[in-house]
């Protein structure tokens, strides 16, 4: 594991998590609570059976993704982010939390939700390409993909919310299903599948075929 965390970086996130327990207020910052009731409202379907959460931090967005989901992976690849996380979701026991390091330990297996939340702004222009193959390659046909991204700083590999999002979005693989900008962040939903949430539930003609 080691070898495959770029030592700034871990020592960025041992840094905050000696600090805190929860470094960006996820519990109590009503930004955080507004967002995650966001990224649910997002989603376009109620339930999904396999679902992946890299970077999940001490949990809190996976606990709200649980409820979502038959089984849900989710990571981090900071340690005692991985306890606070096992911790946060021990009486949910479709919950599997796990130390990785994104993008080069992406699972072995195929999930039809992905959500890539404050994230991939750490990963240099190659790892996240890296990390958008992995993506598509472990997508089932019906799949979402969200991603949310903070816009107000560009990071110093030169990472921004937009860069980010304009790779998701050049995949031609991906058809967007939700856009939502604010000041603050940029949140986006894509799917193999490029029918609306009505045309999936029959209320209106599915033109994609």
């Amino acid at each position: 594991m080691a070898d495959l965390i770029p030592s700034p970086l871990a020592q960025h996130f041992e840094q905050l998590y000696r600090l805190s327990d929860d470094p960006w207020a996820m519990r109590a910052r009503w930004y955080e609570s507004r967002k995650r009731a966001l990224t649910l409202a997002c989603l376009p379907k109620a339930q999904y059976e396999a679902g992946f959460e890299p970077g999940c931090a001490n949990g809190e967005l996976s606990a709200a993704l649980a409820s979502r989901c038959t089984t849900l992976l989710v990571s981090d690849l900071n340690a005692t982010a991985v306890e606070l996380a096992r911790n946060r979701l021990r009486d949910l026991p479709q919950v599997q939390v796990e130390q990785r390091a994104m993008p080069h330990q992406w699972p072995q297996q195929r999930f039809d939700l992905v959500v890539i939340s404050e994230l991939a702004y750490y990963l240099s222009a190659a790892d996240l390409k890296v990390l958008l193959g992995h993506i598509i390659d472990s997508l089932v046909p019906d799949a979402t993909l969200l991603a949310c991204h903070w816009r107000r700083s560009v990071e110093a590999n030169g990472q921004s919310a937009e860069r980010i999002h304009a790779a998701f979005n050049a995949r031609p693989e991906l058809t967007r299903l939700v856009s939502h900008r604010e000041d603050d962040f940029i949140l986006e939903v894509w799917s193999p599948d490029a029918r609306s949430v009505a045309q999936r539930e029959g209320m209106v003609p599915d033109t994609t075929a």
